[in-house]
């Protein structure tokens, strides 16, 4: 920590992209926080801005440069020193984006994390750190899963303790600091990826797949669980394979009540699940578990089982369909979300044919859809059957403005049930409660939002878990009223 006549620096950490990014984050601002440093919410009133980049798409791409440039303009017009790139983007393209970017202060990479002060101190000090050449990550740790825990232990990443007091009273220290003060909070419990899709360069800078034990996951939910949060979501790159380095295919199913067990803790959700390796006993735990919400993320990306396999993804229409039964057997009212990519190289009409009629089927609650273009260093570049861009962006218009009124008519099913909504924000409009949450359907940020209509008198809080009736619809988002002496949750 610094002297008392040391100089005091300010720094403000904009994200973008994932909840993963999010994690990232506030570890990075755990880390500043701890080495002296004033965090502030806006760039304008920093002395340095660290923009968290995401390099998934080309519009996260262009997003993320966008907002580079927009915080550089501050250093002409406000208290702004410097600029600096870290996250997906910065890893995954290093000294090629500096070099393009000649307005950020400084392009860092992953391995620069761990003395970001260090560097932050230098950047202001006019130095200008050398970007790094990047490399496929996936060769910094063993090729079996098996060994990956044993070289991760061997050459652990030395992190700064935390004041006395911020940590958890038991349990690892954990290095990271709230940017927001919602009631939700991801908890990352792996990173990296094992899985080789033609079409995702995330593995090659993101890492092999390296699970977290669970003691770390559980020493971090509790220290949210101190700072207020009520619901965590479980992220990472590839959920259903948690454990498989730690010899535990059953890890995830195991982790689940524990999670749901801490103290303070009301909602436990879960991202991103592979359908190939959703197994019976993860459906179990799942739909069943006290406190965990039946919530799929499964990333099913197409349907047609032939774009599928040029994917390198497994399943199809009727496995897919079989899954989502198996899902609606043990939970009826769950919510299921995906993602589909169209215009694949060698995708035909009748495979979007096939992919619409699934949609059609599979009654999901919200879908995202994505149009191909090619990723630098992925297999899928160098596909043969590459389609028209004014074809692809075709298909994608066709598919999501089926997506739209699909999502739209599910919704409409779900008028006149009973859900529970955390309340993520209250707003006062001249005597009026203007209240906003999610119900266990809706995943945060992405997947729509319910409004509560508060009979007179009524008052909730931000974190307050409602049950409320749906009484109205607008695309994913509904609307619903509390039941008389709500706020207990009970079973979904």
């Amino acid at each position: 920590m610094p002297g008392p006549t040391a100089q005091r620096r300010s720094v403000a950490l904009v994200t973008l992209g994932c909840a993963r990014n999010d994690v990232d984050s506030e570890e990075l601002a755990g880390r500043l926080a701890d080495a002296g440093w004033d965090l502030v919410d806006d760039a304008d009133g920093a002395d340095v801005a660290v923009v968290n980049t995401c390099g998934f798409v080309e519009q996260a791409k262009k997003d993320s440069i966008d907002t580079v440039l927009a915080a550089a303009d501050l250093k002409e017009s406000g208290r702004t020193r410097a600029v600096v790139a870290v996250g997906c983007l910065a890893e995954r393209y290093g000294k090629d984006l500096a070099e393009s970017l000649p307005e950020a202060d400084a392009v860092l990479g992953f391995d620069s994390y761990a003395d970001l002060s260090g560097h932050l101190e230098a950047i202001l000090h006019g130095e200008r750190p050398q970007a790094h050449v990047p490399r496929d990550r996936r060769t910094l740790l063993p090729l079996a899963p098996a060994e990956r825990q044993a070289a991760r232990a061997a050459a652990p990443v030395v992190l700064p303790d935390l004041p006395a007091g911020l940590a958890p009273a038991s349990g690892p220290r954990v290095v990271r600091r709230r940017l927001g003060s919602g009631p939700w909070a991801p908890v990352k419990i792996a990173a990296g990826c094992d899985r080789r899709c033609t079409f995702c360069a995330i593995p090659a800078f993101r890492g092999s797949f390296v699970s977290r034990p669970a003691d770390e996951v559980l020493a971090e939910t509790r220290w949210l669980a101190e700072q207020g949060v009520k619901e965590v979501f479980l992220v990472s790159e590839n959920t259903t394979s948690y454990g498989k380095d730690l010899g535990d295919l059953r890890a995830l199913e195991a982790l689940l009540p524990q999670v749901a067990a801490v103290d303070g803790i009301e909602r436990v959700r879960v991202s991103y699940l592979q359908p190939a390796e959703v197994r019976p006993g993860l459906l179990d735990a799942l739909t069943a578990t006290d406190g965990v919400v039946p919530y799929f993320d499964l990333s099913f990306q197409h349907s047609a089982p032939a774009v599928l396999r040029r994917m390198r993804r497994f399943g199809g229409t009727e496995p897919f369909l079989a899954l989502l039964e198996q899902v609606r057997e043990r939970s009826p009212l769950a919510g299921v979300r995906s993602n589909v990519i169209v215009g694949f190289p060698g995708e035909t009409e009748a495979d979007v044919d096939e992919l619409c009629s699934f949609l059609e089927r599979a009654r999901l609650d919200v879908v995202g859809v994505f149009a191909y273009s090619d990723e630098d260093g992925t297999e899928a570049a160098g596909l043969d059957g590459k389609l028209p861009d004014d074809v692809v962006a075709d298909r994608a218009d066709r598919v999501s403005r089926l997506v739209e009124e699909l999502v739209s008519q599910r919704a409409e099913e779900r008028l006149g049930e009973v859900v529970d909504v955390l309340v993520e924000s209250v707003l006062d409009e001249e005597g009026d409660p203007h209240v906003v949450g999610r119900a266990a359907h809706q995943g945060p940020d992405v997947d729509g939002e319910t409004e509560l209509e508060l009979p007179a008198g009524h008052r909730v809080a931000v974190g307050d878990l409602v049950r409320a009736r749906v009484t109205g619809v607008s695309g994913a988002d509904l609307l619903a009223e509390p039941l008389v002496g709500a706020g207990t949750p009970g079973p979904s």
